[in-house]
């Protein structure tokens, strides 16, 4: 665990005790600090105090006492509504921030010589890949590495900080919006498009929160900017307009004059003037589609200062094994291909696997974004039938209608599998796929979007093992 001691004497309020919260109050606690700790959920206090956190009511503390509130960044402190400990917190001048910010103050306050490495991720799609591949790729390099933050494990749960270690962090635009201080070695921008706008308020305001994980870079610093999306080319322009800051731009699209890009699935690094061949992405299995293309020219650009050996780095990407829920291809029945993209909880996301494959039996809908499933329009070429569920079924049928894209209302997940797989069993197309890629988010139906990917995964096991037995024409990746 690293140590919070930027409160050591202090009193601190800690509200939301999921694993974040967890974290953060016994690092506190560790550093000094004089913790606080609630939640609104009695689950979420019981298995707090199981961990050895000190809980007490913060409704019925004094704030005048606290020198910080430590607020889960899923919790509001401003839009659609603040929560109450946020209204507390500014009655009596209290910062609100979060444990990003911790673990930030606690780097600042080393040495030189002593700071670790500190590799930040941010996007509106592709974080958790970029960030996991980075991971992946120090690690099979020999770096000492440490993958957290919105990703895995709370950041301030992670081992000790020392010279030579790597900290991998993927960040959220709630992460960032309450951390100013943290300053890091490579900061990673994918893309922008429209998402939290319940939060942020207008779109504008969440791509100044994600152009945070620059703010405090030196000029040994490395920015890394996708250049794929019109936001993110006008925050590269306008930090390439500043002076002393290490630009590179990353992109999936096009050769780039200075740069990293794949071309003909080909990532290609020309940053000092020369341009060499990193390795051929048509061989990494879960790398495919142009936007992981883009994640690994990221990954790539934001180490390539570390003096790493390039084949290595080649190796490591072509091993990636891939995260769950993203394009996670599940197996065969007959000649039918499962894909699991419940991580798809936007048009955005969702945009990238209707690229990908064609002949497409699509599963989708939830909670519906603000766009909706129009920016998917031009890919609905792509679909052979889709098949609905959850609160958005009615309106994305308006659209599929209007478009005349072949659909049925399933309603439930289960449901659409299954009708999804017999229809596409009978097309006889070839190289049929039945993909969960929801474009919406799921709280609906499910918990979360995991627990989406889980049931489908499970039901479509059922599918490839019932084949197996029945036929023999199975193959699981």
């Amino acid at each position: 665990m690293i140590r919070s001691t930027s409160y050591k004497g202090k009193k601190v309020a800690v509200f939301g005790l999921g694993l974040t919260g967890i974290s953060a109050a016994l690092s506190l606690a560790s550093g000094g600090a004089d913790v606080f700790a609630w939640d609104d959920n009695d689950a979420s206090v019981i298995l707090a105090r199981e961990n050895g956190v000190k809980v007490e009511n913060l409704a019925k503390v004094d704030w005048s006492l606290f020198e910080a509130l430590i607020l889960s960044p899923g919790i509001p402190d401003n839009l659609p509504k603040p929560h109450w400990t946020a209204i507390k917190a500014r009655k009596y001048n209290i910062p609100i921030i979060c444990d990003i910010e911790l673990f930030a103050r606690e780097i600042n306050l080393l040495p030189p010589e002593q700071k670790p490495k500190v590799i930040a991720i941010t996007g509106t799609n592709g974080k958790s890949t970029t960030t996991a591949l980075i991971g992946h790729i120090l690690s099979y390099c020999g770096k000492d590495t440490e993958v957290g933050g919105n990703i895995g494990q709370g950041i301030l749960s992670l081992q000790r900080m020392h010279a030579g270690k790597h900290y991998v962090i993927e960040l959220s635009s709630y992460q960032l919006e309450r951390t100013n201080s943290l300053r890091a070695d490579a900061a990673v921008l994918l893309n922008l498009s429209p998402d939290h706008l319940d939060r942020h308020g207008e779109f504008n305001n969440y791509c100044n929160v994600k152009k945070k994980i620059f703010n405090n870079q030196l000029q040994e610093d490395t920015s890394v900017i996708g250049v794929g999306t019109d936001s993110t080319k006008l925050i590269f322009s306008d930090l390439t307009a500043k002076n002393g800051r290490r630009i590179i731009p990353v992109s999936a699209n096009k050769s780039l004059g200075r740069g990293v890009s794949v071309v003909s699935s080909k990532l290609y690094s020309n940053i000092n003037g020369k341009c060499v061949e990193i390795c051929d992405l048509s061989k990494a299995k879960a790398l495919s589609g142009r936007h992981n293309h883009e994640n690994a020219a990221a990954a790539y650009a934001s180490i390539q200062s570390l003096g790493l050996n390039i084949k290595e780095i080649g190796e490591a990407i072509l091993s990636f094994p891939g995260l769950p829920h993203r394009m996670e291809k599940l197996g065969f029945a007959s000649t039918v291909m499962f894909v699991n993209d419940s991580k798809a909880t936007n048009s955005d996301a969702a945009m990238q696997a209707l690229s990908t494959y064609s002949n497409i039996f699509w599963i989708l809908g939830g909670m519906s974004k603000s766009d909706g499933i129009e920016p998917l329009i031009p890919y609905f070429k792509n679909v052979s039938k889709s098949y609905l569920i959850g609160e958005s079924a009615l309106q994305f049928h308006k659209t599929l209608t209007k478009y005349k894209v072949n659909h049925k209302i399933s309603g439930t997940l289960e449901k659409a599998i299954l009708c999804a797989t017999r229809d596409a069993i009978q097309s006889e197309l070839p190289n049929p796929v039945v993909m969960l890629s929801p474009s919406c988010a799921s709280f609906d139906q499910f918990e979360n979007f995991a627990v989406r990917g889980d049931t489908f995964r499970s039901h479509v096991n059922k599918i490839i093992n019932l084949f197996s037995q029945q036929e023999n024409k199975v193959s699981i990746y």
